[in-house]
This record gives structure tokens, sequence and C-alpha cells, in this order.
């Protein structure tokens, strides 16, 4: 950097860092020198890149103030530099050899102040690693730029912003560079240029001569003069030339050109990579048959000097680019090309449509879309030539009537734009056939416009604003064939006038009746609407395709029935209760789509039919047709499932079978055994689902003969074994047979191309495998079979398979550790017909120390990598975001936007759907334990069951089933592509990642909040596929009576697979126990000790399995612990600060609260929770935390790396001995004698735990701490908490710790001896009270004899306990 003037520090003056002579430069600018170094992961930066203190100090004064990343050319090192408002320098080379400069500013600084300080010339702006980066105007203000940005994003706190923008992660969403970046592969693809040996011609007649040589656009240009540009210049036209090796010198190529009179140019490189870039471009310029330049995507402001010499260029592709007007090579020059006849020049942000490209004469094809013209100029009506004009997503709302002299003009894209009508203009335009208007704001559809443009065959009116029609006359219109009019707000439609339409799609609209006219119809589609009528006239004679689905039709059409080329029949999810005879004999009728319906019984066949494909899932069928099979010989597709079928009609009349089933979908019907042998009339059968029915036994000979079976789904039922016959189904690639009673593992493995078994939730206990093992195997999923032990050997042999799921083995902990009662959960993943799966889930149970839960689905839809990063970040980012605030709807859209951004460089370009629940205590409401917040974005949803009824929580995120945002994205030009996609992208609106979509797709989650009750039975987490498939009540009623929850989430997406579903579809399944059976309280189950210093017994009513502690806690181990509290509104604190130590009681003897849940908390003002603490002290553990003579890690010591960490409940406790303690009845009231009044009597017991109840005498050695703060202090070691602990006791525990017995378990608490119990303090202000409350207890019962030891005042006692 240059020298710069010293000036009076203003505003933005931050604290200066420590001067010295590596840092000091001339003038006023302090630079922090830090070192940067490139992370290997996938976000940009590693935390080093984090600035210090005082620069945070600084930021902190003022939410305006925050940094700006500047990048640079080189990647060693990054300056940390301060602009100020005075600044400005001038440039040295010399002085930017840094990869990052860390400038600090104000939203008020704007970019030439910045390239002032930093000596550049201007700045650039690239947004999600594209390849694009913006030049910046020097009043643009670069941190006003991130700050809107995150405020788009989401994030709606100024200081929450401030503090985004200075994470060095969000340089992979926005970055801003101090020069032009560009990858040294796109600049080949601009132009190559350099100084060569070149000889001319063939022969050797020429000598070797040194020339500048240039290839660019279509062209190789060669200098009459060396390091002369001036001079003549040579050009050689590559397009359908060739390239060739010269053989007799070293890294030589010629250049040929194309035709009769052909030149050549021999080049000689000097290096072998120069040769090869050469090579690779020239070999792509002369395979091409049309003179063409794609130069898109390359951040231009004007097109290369060297590319006018290519005249024979006839299509320029600049395509999102910056592409400025007055420039040597701006659009002003574009007239150059001769013979140009096809122009790019989409997304380039023009503002102004550039008049002078109306000299272009020669332009046929002209593409202006995204650039934000409001207007056109009259000078268009000059492009005579031009036969294809694209204007979509710009901001117009009328065409100029020069438009009209455009008479070759056969293509006109105006969708996205700001019609409110047709534009006349279309009347002169007579090569017009078609009208996209598209995403427009027409609210009336006229018809008579329409009519007066006889030459208009095609219009697609979709997603614009359309409530109604105008008929002027009854004249009909005989042009129109096609019309468009999907997503869109009309109820009643009449288009009978348009008597040779013959294709019409009206989806996704309101429409109550449809009238139309049948003389042309072939196809209709009107799905998702409310119709109730639809009326054709005449009959269609040439309708091929009728589809009806998802409305409000209580009986077929009758012109359906009569027609006779009918194909496609789709009236699913409607209200009819019969399917005429008419339309199941029909002669053309090849898939008929009846299911979701009310319809009970099929009508008979007589006659032969040439039905392909039979859905009539959902309805309530208790048999099919009898003729069914042997009548409908081409019936390939058969689903029934979600039915009351009791038995199957026979395969065939005769001995043979004529049958060419092949797919037969029977699931959740009331088939049993006797089924079977029907199917052995099917010997094509190539996929066969019965689950969820009565099936006991699988007669073994009739399984022998479905040889051709690929998939066969049995779960549900009742069947103890799978046949051993299944050996011959050699094609057999999937077995779903989870949620039988099957005790004994299939002779599967011994199929060539079996891939996926699912035995899940049986009575397997042990496996018999072959030797070897198919290599196809990659799925084997064993949960949910209690008994199954594998041994090490099973184990090795199954070590190849991609997949392998089996229950994980409780580990037998003390009771220290209790998972919590309130829910439980099971979780199905299923890939469907895909290669691969791209949903992953997130199931915690204990969540945040065990005081909540968080349950999470993410589906990526077609990438698996987001998923699984999500899976295993985003529990983490919750974690501390619900440290930062108690807000749910903060912290819940701080978790979404931070996971967004965490996400990285695999976020820009993929995108992933996310669903997060958190069950958390609920503070809010005093009337509910817990609360439920869930978020999402994209297409995955939660439902919760509340008195058996489906309660959905969370919102989809897509174009069809959210207008709202369908509006939204319309709104900021984003082109919805036929498909209704997103740039023809994606569905969803908003989702994690796809940041180069921004801002039509963004992070910022839907949030809902409510209470949880005794009423609430289970929540469902799934993905698009399982909700597509399911309806909500379905789901809700499939498995609110299933006992464990992995068989219900296995049954759910079961369910999705049998009712159509072929992609990816994931569930999980949480049980909640949110009522008094879940309780935990002492009162409810779980005795805890009587009066202090008397052992009992504690029991726990249906005591879990203990489970592994969480590991995203932040805590080497978690210990769930629930705090109890006194009845008599006594405040508990969790940790003994000086405060409380100072608070003597002078009433009598306490008695020990009632343990209380969650669910019956006491009536205070204010509890304090425990906080536990973590004691790390090093070891001579190993790095794996295992004895050189032991194979299993110390109970109790979680090892990292060399430390080993116990975790430790240090509080407050007053205590004295009791050498026989008498025993009291389970839930008696507690004796308590005035005598004790002056003294405390409480030990410290393990929370949770099973054993906790026995309380064993205290050493008088450790009552002899004083009631003051000093000398608190002085015997105890006060910790960061307020708790004190004394030191000999701190001491002790790491001598404790390494003598306890090492067990062949997995955590230990240490020491492993029994514990006393906890002790409460008692604020003064309700002392009076409890001493009231205690005499009252105290007189009802008869008082013991206390001894002379008892009657002496015990000092406070300080202890831990593990």
């Amino acid at each position: 950097m240059g020298e710069v003037e010293p000036g009076p520090l203003g505003p933005l003056e931050p604290p200066e860092p420590v001067e010295t002579s590596a840092n000091r430069r001339p003038g006023g600018i302090r630079v922090l020198k830090r070192n940067m170094k490139r992370n290997g992961s996938r976000n940009c930066l590693n935390r080093r890149s984090r600035f210090g203190s005082r620069e945070r100090d600084w930021l902190k004064e003022d939410v305006k103030r925050g940094c700006v990343y500047l990048y640079g050319a080189d990647t060693t090192t990054a300056t940390a530099t301060t602009t100020t408002s005075s600044s400005s320098s001038t440039s040295s080379s010399s002085s930017f050899s840094s990869d990052l400069h860390l400038v600090l500013c104000t939203v008020e600084t704007p970019a030439s102040e910045i390239c002032a300080g930093e000596g550049r010339e201007s700045l650039y702006l690239q947004l999600h690693g594209d390849l694009v980066s913006r030049k910046l105007e020097p009043t643009e203000r670069p941190l006003q730029i991130v700050y809107d940005y995150l405020s788009r994003l989401g994030f709606d706190d100024p200081v929450r912003i401030q503090e985004e923008a200075t994470n060095p992660d969000l340089s992979c969403m926005i970055r801003f560079y101090g020069e032009k970046p560009c990858q040294m592969d796109h600049l080949d693809r601009i132009l190559l240029s350099g100084i060569y040996n070149v000889r001319k011609g063939k022969t050797q007649l020429h000598k070797w001569a040194e020339r500048l040589v240039v290839l660019c656009g279509t062209c190789l240009i060669v200098s009459s003069v060396k390091d002369c540009q001036t001079g003549k210049m040579h050009i050689l036209p590559l397009v359908g030339g060739k390239i060739e090796e010269v053989k007799r010198r070293q890294h030589s190529l010629a250049f040929s050109s194309a035709g009769a009179q052909a030149q050549t140019y021999h080049v000689s490189f000097e290096t072998v990579a120069e040769y090869q870039r050469w090579h690779r471009q020239a070999s792509k310029v002369v395979s091409q048959r049309i003179s063409t330049v794609d130069l898109s995507c390359y951040s231009l402001e004007e097109v290369p000097e060297h590319l006018f010499y290519s005249q024979d260029i006839t299509y320029l592709n600049l395509r999102h680019n910056f592409m400025q007007l007055e420039r040597p090579g701006g659009l002003d020059t574009l007239y150059k090309f001769s013979q140009l006849k096809g122009l790019n020049l989409s997304h380039n942000k023009l503002g102004l449509f550039p008049v002078s490209l109306c000299e272009i004469s020669t332009l046929t094809e002209l593409n202006l879309s995204c650039n934000g013209f409001h207007d056109l100029p009259s000078q268009i009506g000059s492009l005579l030539n031009l036969q294809t004009l694209c204007l979509d997503g710009n901001f117009l709302t009328t065409l100029p009537e020069e438009l009209g002299n455009l008479q070759q003009l056969s293509s006109l894209g105006i969708s996205f734009n700001n019609f409110k009508q047709i534009p006349g203009v279309y009347e002169k335009l007579v090569m017009l056939d078609k009208i996209v208007m598209a995403g427009n704001c027409l609210e009336v559809l006229d018809l008579g416009v329409l009519t007066r443009m006889s030459n208009i065959k095609h219009v697609d009116l979709r997603m614009n604003c359309l409530k109604s029609t105008i008929i002027e006359n009854l004249e009909g219109n005989k042009h129109i064939v096609h019309m468009d009019l999907r997503d869109n707000q009309l109820t009643d439609l009449d288009l009978s006038s348009l008597c040779s339409l013959e294709q019409l799609h009206c989806e996704r609209n309101q429409l109550r009746e449809l009238t139309l006219s049948g003389f042309s119809l072939r196809t209709l589609y009107a799905n998702s609407n409310r119709l109730t009528a639809v009326n054709v006239y005449p009959v269609p004679s040439v309708l091929t395709s009728l589809e009806l689905s998802r409305n409000l039709l209580e009986c077929v059409p009758d012109w359906a029935c009569e027609a006779k080329k009918l194909e496609i029949l789709d009236v699913s999810s409607n209200l009819l209760t019969e399917v005429p005879m008419r339309i199941l004999s029909s002669l053309s009728l090849r898939k008929l789509m009846v299911g979701h319906n009310h319809i009970q019984v099929l009508p008979a066949l007589v006659e032969h039919i040439p039905l392909e494909v039979l859905d009539v899932q959902h309805n309530l069928l208790s048999r099919l047709p009898d003729a069914l099979f042997s009548k409908a010989l081409n019936l390939r597709y058969l689903n029934a499932s979600a039915n009351n079928l009791e038995s199957l009609p026979s395969a065939c009349a005769g001995e043979e079978s004529l049958s060419v089933l092949q797919l037969l979908y029977l699931t959740s019907n009331l088939l049993t055994d006797q089924c079977i042998p029907v199917l052995v009339g099917h010997p094509h059968l190539r996929i066969l689902h019965l689950a969820n029915n009565q099936l006991q036994t699988f007669p073994a000979s009739k399984l022998n003969k479905l040889e051709q079976l690929e998939e066969l789904n049995v779960s549900g039922n009742k069947l103890k074994t799978i046949p051993t016959t299944i050996a011959n189904c050699k094609r057999l690639h999937t077995l779903v047979a989870h949620s039988n009673n099957i005790s004994i593992f299939p002779e599967i493995l011994q199929l060539p191309q079996i891939q996926f078994v699912d035995l899940s939730c049986n009575d397997l206990t042990e496996i018999l495998i072959p030797e070897v093992l198919p290599a196809t195997l990659q799925d084997l999923d064993l949960t949910g079979n209690t008994n199954l032990v594998l041994e090490h050997k099973t184990l090795d042999m199954f070590s190849h398979i991609t997949t392998l799921k089996i229950d994980q083995k409780p580990l037998p902990t003390t009771d220290s550790t209790v998972t919590s009662t309130f829910w439980s959960h099971g979780l199905a993943e299923m890939a469907g017909q895909r290669n691969k799966l791209c949903v992953s889930a997130l199931a915690m149970d204990n969540f945040a120390e065990g005081v909540g839960a968080v349950y999470g689905m993410f589906d990526g839809d077609r990438n698996e990598e987001l998923p699984r990063l999500l899976q295993c970040t985003m529990a983490d980012v919750l974690l501390e975001e619900v440290q930062q605030s108690t807000n749910d709807t903060v912290f819940m859209a701080n978790t979404f936007l931070v996971s967004h951004r965490k996400l990285g460089m695999a976020g820009q370009k993929l995108g992933s759907s996310a669903l997060l629940c958190y069950i958390r205590p609920d503070t809010v409401d005093p009337t509910s334990s817990f609360s439920l917040t869930v978020a999402n974005v994209g297409t995955c949803q939660a439902v919760l069951c509340r008195s058996g009824k489906p309660v959905p929580l969370s919102k989809v995120f897509s174009l069809e089933q959210d207008p709202e945002e369908a509006e939204r994205v319309k709104d900021q030009k984003a082109i919805i592509t036929e498909d209704n996609k997103v740039n023809g992208v994606t569905y969803c609106t908003r989702m994690l990642g796809c940041t180069y979509l921004y801002p039509w797709i963004l992070p910022k989650p839907h949030i809902s909040s409510t209470p949880l009750t005794i009423q609430d039975e289970l929540l469902i987490l799934g993905n698009k596929a399982l909700w597509e498939h399911l309806s909500y009540t379905e789901a809700v009623n499939a498995v609110r009576h299933v006992q464990d929850p992995l068989a219900a989430a296995k049954k759910l997406c079961t369910l999705a697979q049998s009712y159509g579903c072929q992609d990816n579809v994931g569930a999980m399944v949480v049980y909640l126990n949110i009522g008094e059976e879940g309780c935990t309280c002492e009162m409810n189950g779980l005795t805890l000790p009587g009066p202090v210093g008397f052992a009992s017994t504690t029991t726990i009513k249906d005591a879990p399995k203990p489970t592994t502690p969480s590991s995203s806690s932040g805590i080497a181990s978690e210990f769930s612990s629930e705090m109890s509290t006194s009845e008599v509104s006594s405040e508990v604190g969790s940790t003994a600060s000086d405060e409380h130590n100072t608070m003597g009681l002078e009433a009598g003897l306490l008695p020990r609260p009632e343990r209380r849940c969650s669910l019956h908390p006491t009536p205070t003002s204010g509890v304090f929770q425990r906080q536990p603490s973590c004691a790390t002290f090093s070891s001579n553990q190993s790095d794996n935390g295992l004895d050189s003579d032991d194979d299993q890690p110390v109970e109790g010591v979680i090892t990292n790396g060399s430390k080993v960490e116990v975790e430790v409940d240090i509080h407050c406790c007053r205590g004295r001995d009791f050498e026989n303690p008498p025993t009291f009845p389970e839930n008696s009231s507690i004796p308590c004698p005035e005598e004790h009044a002056r003294g405390l009597c409480l030990g410290i017991r393990r929370q949770n735990s099973v054993n906790s109840g026995i309380l064993l005498p205290m050493s008088r050695d450790k009552m002899e701490l004083q009631k003051s703060p000093s000398t608190s202090c002085l015997y105890g070691k006060k910790l960061s908490n307020g708790s004190i602990v004394p030191l000999e006791d701190s001491l002790n525990l790491i001598e404790v710790a390494t003598e306890a017995p090492k067990r062949k378990t997995g955590y230990f608490a240490a020491p492993t001896q029994l514990e006393p119990e906890d002790q409460f303090v008692v604020p003064r202000d309700l002392e009076e009270e409890v001493k009231e409350q205690m005499k009252q207890q105290h007189e009802g019962r008869p008082e013991p004899e206390p001894s002379e030891e008892d009657r002496t005042e015990l000092p406070e006692e300080f202890d831990t306990a593990l």
C-alpha cells in the first residue's frame, strides 16, 4: 500500500493493535497480520480467520459497524485493515501478496473509500461461489450489501446480523474481491495468446519465425510482425477445419481451415502444458458446424478486442455477464459482426433496452430475458428479419405498436412480466402461433380477443391471476388447439366456444364446473380442483386421456363412458361409489385409476378387455370380479391395497394360466393363507406386496413356483417362517418381512441377486449363514430382534455390506443414567427403486443434558451429501442457539440459517428439505410440562396425533401447494418452467442449500410451537414421498395402536411403497408418554428415602433401558437429572454460592422434599436448576481410554485424548452421622423434631438412580468446614459456577477414580461406593412457614427419642457426588 496522508480519526476508528516493525505502515492505517490457512473441509476458511477481541469490542459499540472480507489473488496470509473516513492511498503492487484482507468499516462506507484504503481500483462482488462477479459502483456500500443479504435470508436481529457478517464461512455465499477473479481455464475459453515460432503452409518452403499468435472466437490470428498488433493480421477461420499434431517437431500443432483453398499454419510451443491448452481449445472450435462463440458466465463488461477478427460468427452467447454500452467492445460495437444472426444477452442486468442492437439488421434470434426492462423502444421495429424474441423475466406492461412490423416473428416470449391484458400487437404478428404469457397479472380471460387473433393456436396463461372469462359473442374459435390455464383462480370455466380445442390444462384452480367442446378434444387435465360436474358436448370421439383426480365428482361423466378411444382414465381421490360397467368393459381403456374413492363393488366382466393397469386402492372392496384375470389378459399392474379383500379371484379358468400380471399390491387387506394358492396362477409376477394382512404361513410349494419374483413384501403379518423354497426365486433382490413372528433366519443369503433384506421386529435368535455371502447384498436390517445375538465371526462376514442395521445392546451402566420415559422413537428409511438413499434422519431422545429431545428429517431429493451433513451438524447448531436465546422462534430460525451457512461449498449447488422437532420443558404455559417446537423448509412434514386426530405442525414450501410462495418467487422474476420448477431445478421455494438460486430459494423456516398434553400420543415425521401417498389421518390411524415405534415407522414406509411410491421414503415415529404413567415423581411409583438419615428402597416404575449418552450435548458423559423441589415452596439452588452459605437455618430440621418430575413441578416462584460441572484432569490412560490390561473403557470415565473427563455435581450440604437409622414405610410422612431445627443433615445422592435410596453415615472428618464465606474459600475450592468443593475431596477425586475396580462394561461413575443424599437450602423468607408445616407433620406422628448426639449442632458440610 502506498503513502497515506495522516488525518483526524473519525468515528470509524477501531482499537489500535500493538504496533511492530512488521505491521507498521506509513500514515494512519494500522494493520493486524494474522496467519490464514486454507482448510481441507468444505468450509471456506477455518477458525484462524476470525479476528481478535479488540476488533470485536469495537464492533459491539455500534451495530452499524462491521467488517468486509476482501479476497485477493494469493493464498498465503490475511491482513486486517482499518478503513477510516479520511483514508486515501496510492496503489502499490508489492503490497498485495495476501489472500484475505479484513476491512473494518460501517454500513455507510462506500466501495470507493475501501478501494482507496486498500490501493485497489475497484471491488468485485461474487455470490454463492458463482463464476460471475459483478464490479461494484464507487457509491455502493459493501457492508450494507452484506447486511441486506443476511436480512433477506431471514435474520432479524441487527446484533445477530452483525455477528453473522463477521463469520468467514459467509464467504461461501457472498464474497468481495479486490481484483476480478477468473480461473485459468475460463480465460483460455475467452482468449489464448503468446509469441511462438510459426511457419505458414504445408510445405517447408517457408521458414519458422516468431510471431504473435492469438486464438479467439472462431479464428486463429497471426501477426505479420513480431510483437506488433497494429500491422497486418493473418486470419485463419477454424470452424469445420482441422488441427493435427506435427510429428517431426516437438510440441507443435498444424491449424488448417476448411474448404478447397484451405490454409495451414504450424505453431511450435515451448512446453507441453501450452501445447495441451491450445490443442484442447482449438479442438472445440474446429468441431463446430456453425460459427458459434459461447462467452456466457465470464463477468464480461465488453467482448475481447480480438473477437472482432472473427467475422464469420453467426451466434454469440453473452448470457449472464455485465455487458456495458459505451466500451471499446461494448454493446454499441456488436454491429461489427456482419453475419451475426443469434445474440443471447439474458441475465445482464441492463436496465434499459440497448437501442444500438436495433442496428444489427441480420439478427433472427434475440434473447433479452431477465434484464429489468420496463419498456421497449420503438426502434425495435427495424429488426425486420427477427424470428424469435425472448423478453421473459422483465417488468414490461405494454409492447410498442412498431413491434407489429416484424412480420417474420414466429416466437415471442413475454412470460413473467407485468402484463394485465393480452397485447393487441399480437393481431398484427401473423406469423405468431403461440401466446406465451405465463406468470403475468391477467385477471380476466377475454375469449373475444383470442377469436380475433386467427393466427394463434397455442395459449399459455399459467400462473396468472385469472378469475373469470368473458365471451363477447357466440362466434366460435376454430384456431386455438392448446390452452394452459394451470395455477390460476378460476371457479367456473366455459370454453365451449373453442370448438377446435384439442388439449386443456387447468390443474390447481378452484373450478366447480367445467364446460368444453368435444369436437376435437384429445386430452383433458383438470386435477386438483373442486369439480362436481364436467360437461363436454358432443361426445369427444377422439379423446384418449382424461385426468380428473382430486376433485369432488360423485360419478364418472356419461360422456366419458361413451368415448370410444379413451385409453387413460384417472378419477382417483373423488367421491365415486361405483365404476360404470361401460368403463370397465371399454375396448379401448388401457389404464384405469379409481383409487381413494368409496367403491364397494366392481362390475362383473363378460368380455375380454385390453386393460393393462388397474388401481383400486383405498376403497371399500370386499372382493374383485371373478373373471378379472381371465378376461383382462393384458393386465400387468394391479393395486388393490387398503381395501377389505378376503379372497382373490382365480387366475385362470382352465388348467393353463394366461396371466401376464407382473406387479401385484395387496397390502392392508384381510387376506389369509387361502389366497396364496391363487398367486401361483401368475407365473410372471415380479413384485408382490402382501403386507399387513392375516397371513400365518406361506406354503413352500406355492412360493417355489414364483420363479420370476424380484421383490416380496410380507411384513406386518403373523408368519413364523419364510419357506426354504425361497431359494428357488433366483431373481429375488428385495425381501421385506419385518413385524412378523419369524424365529428362523430364511435361506436368502444364497440367492445370487439379493440386495435388500428387512427382517426387523421379529423373533430371530441366531443366523445361519453360508461360507460366502452374495456380493450383491447391500442392506440387511435386523433391528428389533431382542433375542438375537451375533457372534464376532458373523459380524466379520457382514463387514462388506454397505448398510448393516442391528440393535445396539444397552451397556451395563450404573444407576445414574436413566432414559427418558416421556418419549421413544423408531426410524425407517427405504430407498425404493432408486440406487441411493437421499434421506437422512436425526434422533436424540436425550438432548441438552437430558432435559429434551430433538428429531429431524432431511430429504436431498437427488443428492445424499447434504442430508448427511445436516444430520451430523444441525443438533450441535441447535444446542448453541438454545444457549443464546430462550425464544423458540428465534433460536429455531437461527438454527436453520446457521446450518444453511455451515453447508459451505456443498450448499452452493445442492439443496435439501429439512424438518426439526425440539421437545423441551415448557417455561411459558404453567399447565403444560413440555412444549414442542417444529421448524421446516421444503417438503418434509411433521404431524402430531392428539386424541387420535392428526394435527399438522409444518408447512409445505412448494410451488404447487403454497400460492403465497409461488407469488413471491414470481414477483422476484424467477423463471418457472412448465414442470413447475424454479429455474427448472426444484419444486421447493425454501430449502437449505441451493444458494445459487437466491433470492428465489430461501432458508428461512416455518416455525410452530405447541404445548404437549396428556392427549398427545405420538409424533410422525416424514419426507415428501411419505405424505404424497399417505394422508395425515391414515398415517395416524395406522400406527397409533402399534406398540413398538420402530415397527410403526416401518409400517408407514411399507404402506407408502405399497400405495405406489417408488422414490426414497423416510418415516420417524415418536411415541409420547406425557401422561401420569410417564411420571417419575416420588408420589407416582418412584419411592425415595424417607426422613433424613433413614434408609429406604427406591424403585422406578417401568424403568426403561439405559441408552448411550448423546455426544452432541457438549459434555463428555450425560447423566439425566431431575431437580427435586420441596412441597413447602422452598427455593432450591443447584450451586452453593457464598450467599447461600451465609444463610443459616435456625428452624427445625427440614424434611427431605419430595422428588418431582416435569409433570408435577412445585408451585414455586423460582427454581434453580442443577448445573453439572466437569472435572478434567490428566491421566495415564491410553488414547482410547483403555488400560493395558483392559479391553473396555473404565466405567464412568470418559477419555478424550490424554484427558479423562468425569462429570460431577458439586453443591453445598449439611450433614451428620446416624449410626442406627430406623426405616419408615413407603410414602410416609417425615418426622421432624424441633430439636433438629438448628442443623440440616442431608447428603448427596446420585440423581435419577435406581439404587439411590440408601443413605450412608458420613464421617465427622467432613464436617469441619466453617459457615463463613472466607472460611469456605479457605478450606474449599471455589468453582466457576459458584460451587465450592473441599480441596481434599478435589484431590481425592483422581485417586478414587483410578483406584476404582476395573469393570468390563461401558461407563461407570467413580467412586463406586454408595453416596449420600441431596441437601436443599430454604430461603429466609420461608423459614417460618417451613417450621410451621413441619410442626404440624410432627404432631400427627410419634416422635422418636433423639440421642445425645442428635442434639449436637453440626457445621456445614461440603461434598461431591459423581
